[in-house]
């Protein structure tokens, strides 16, 4: 992908990716105007030593031959050369003057991915086919991802709002303090817990959750409950629980 995802004599707008590693790398990037080759003529200047004297009448059979015979030409001719402009040897002037001065190598950039994800209703957002959690304030918005393969970052134009432990494909990440206390039992398939809210409103309907639940794969039934709680919000514990008991 081109370092410059748009093009500005002022203001270029630099990639998403580019920016990042940039940071990792702790270097700052000054773009040239487009076709304005005058704004660095030594670097241009450059390209055209490198074109002439080793690619020209050089024929290459793979990546790794091209490495290695760049390497020797960089150590053996180029770098003995005498320079035109400073009249020295540029490997004697970088191992002298430029080499001392580097700073420490990076350490190796994870790379990230990078992509905009929709917060769904049931408080999560898939990326890279896991799940991760978001508080109830995000639901239905479109949140910035950068994913590497120990973190997941959310963003919400450019404000850090979440952050996961990256999770395997297929996996889920979920932070209870992210939902409503009512949706966590739920989400976090904790069978005690949504007995408990159902005891809450009536020890029967307590004891008609449980019996449903009684079984070797009790989330796979934990709709089911859900639905004996709506019944709740919509006729009231009163009613349920006598019908609970009814049914006992």
């Amino acid at each position: 992908k081109p370092v410059i995802a748009a093009a500005d004599a002022v203001n270029p707008q630099f990639s998403q990716g580019w920016l990042d590693y940039a940071g990792h790398a702790g270097f700052l990037t000054d773009p040239a105007r487009v076709a304005s080759p005058k704004d660095k003529p030594r670097v241009e200047r450059a390209v055209h030593y490198v074109r002439r004297n080793f690619w020209d009448g050089e024929t290459f059979t793979s990546l790794e031959q091209a490495q290695q015979a760049a390497v020797r030409w960089c150590r053996d001719t180029a770098g003995t050369r005498t320079h035109g402009t400073t009249c020295a040897q540029p490997g004697q002037v970088f191992t002298a003057e430029e080499q001392p001065k580097l700073l420490p190598a990076p350490e190796v950039y994870d790379v990230p991915v990078f992509k905009t994800v929709k917060v769904h209703r049931d408080f999560h957002a898939e990326v890279g086919k896991a799940l991760y959690s978001l508080p109830e304030c995000w639901i239905g918005q479109r949140l910035d991802v950068r994913a590497d393969t120990e973190l997941v970052k959310f963003y919400h134009r450019g404000v850090l709002v979440k952050v996961h432990p990256r999770q395997r494909p297929g996996g889920r990440s979920t932070d209870p303090t992210d939902l409503p206390e009512h949706k966590t039992g739920y989400a976090l398939r904790d069978v005690a817990a949504l007995i408990a809210t159902c005891a809450s409103h009536g020890p029967h309907v307590g004891i008609y959750a449980e019996r449903i639940l009684d079984d070797r794969l009790p989330w796979t039934r934990m709709r089911t409950v859900y639905r004996l709680l709506g019944l709740v919000r919509r006729y009231g514990a009163a009613r349920v629980e006598q019908a609970c008991s009814l049914s006992l």
